[in-house]
């Protein structure tokens, strides 16, 4: 990456009213981003934005109480609340209710290709409505005193891609930034991410442009900067068993230096970490949540496979806990190995 470019990127980013010391984000993702895994990001990245998972404002408008995943610690900023639905007056109470709770800014999301959300008007489905996605941006914006973002994709197909106008629809019903991942909605989360199209946008629109898609290590930041000229960039999947990812394209962009990426035995201390964090805050479905998590930490190396499987079916903390430690005997052996072969 260019000095230039980096240098850029070491400055703040400005989202609306609000300035964030990052140019990198944690993305929502449904069923993963709760206080426990933002906690654990933040620990390798204190300036990032993060997001809660996506919440539905129908859900919100139910309810007398707000449910656990807009649930915000004190002090955790920045913070954002991600919400969805198809009807702005839904849409705005829900943003109301989420600033109360501390959201920094709002996020829209008009991006997520899953059924369930699109055959309700929800998520990428906006995309072939923007008169109700202008409507929506600018009932929030006037119900809450804090930034509004989207978060969308590039299209509903390959023959329906419309980011160039929908992205500067957004920004003329007044949001203070657009988040674009790289693919349509039939696409899903297939094939490769088109940053190009990302690059496009950021040509039109004045407001900060954040590239989402295909990024899974420092190298796909970089590249995808280059490519995009994007604002920043906001990691999703890749953060997935790695929540040290956030932490360090930012410490590059800081300072041009490459970390060097965390051993076998910090990895399963950080799943540890993350399985006593969901016992400790959800109890025992925090247990059964976590089976995903330490499968997905449980990768790229000796053993991995059969500690995969049996933490896949842990009822208790003491038990994944166990399995983890005998996980951890092994790795610094390997370390330790390692170390005198060389």
């Amino acid at each position: 990456m260019s000095l230039k470019i980096r240098e850029q990127l070491a400055n703040h980013l400005q989202i609306g009213s609000v300035s964030v010391a990052s140019r990198v984000l944690q993305a929502p993702l449904s069923g993963v981003t709760d206080l426990v895994f933002r906690r654990l990001v933040r620990k390798y990245a204190p300036n990032s934005m993060m997001y809660t998972e996506m919440v539905s404002a129908k859900e919100i408008h139910h309810l007398k109480q707000l449910p656990q995943v807009m649930a915000i610690a004190p002090g955790e900023q920045p913070i954002s609340i991600q919400l969805f639905d198809c009807r702005p007056d839904f849409m705005a109470e829900a943003a109301t209710k989420a600033v109360a709770e501390g959201a920094q800014t709002i996020d829209i999301n008009m991006g997520c290709p899953v059924n369930k959300i699109t055959k309700k008007g929800g998520g990428s489905s906006l995309l072939r409505q923007p008169e109700v996605a202008e409507a929506i941006v600018k009932t929030v914006v006037e119900a809450v005193d804090v930034p509004v973002t989207v978060k969308t994709r590039l299209g509903w197909n390959e023959t329906e891609i419309n980011i160039l106008d929908f992205a500067q629809r957004m920004e003329q019903a007044g949001a203070a930034m657009l988040t674009l991942h790289g693919r349509t909605r039939a696409q899903g989360y297939n094939g490769t991410a088109n940053w190009h199209w990302i690059a496009e946008v950021k040509k039109v629109l004045s407001i900060p442009v954040i590239a989402n898609g295909d990024i899974f290590s420092l190298e796909d930041a970089i590249a995808c900067l280059e490519i995009t000229g994007a604002d920043g960039v906001m990691c999703s999947r890749g953060t997935l068993g790695y929540p040290f990812l956030v932490g360090e394209i930012d410490h590059y962009l800081q300072t041009g230096a490459k970390l060097q990426p965390p051993s076998i035995a910090t990895k399963l201390e950080c799943a540890k970490e993350h399985l006593q964090g969901l016992w400790e805050y959800k109890g025992e479905k925090g247990i059964f949540q976590a089976r995903k998590h330490m499968a997905w930490y449980c990768k790229g190396f000796p053993g991995a496979t059969e500690l995969r499987d049996q933490l896949s079916q842990i009822t208790s903390v003491a038990q994944g806990k166990d399995l983890l430690d005998r996980g951890l005997e092994l790795a610094q052996s390997q370390d330790e190995d390692v170390l005198l072969a060389q």
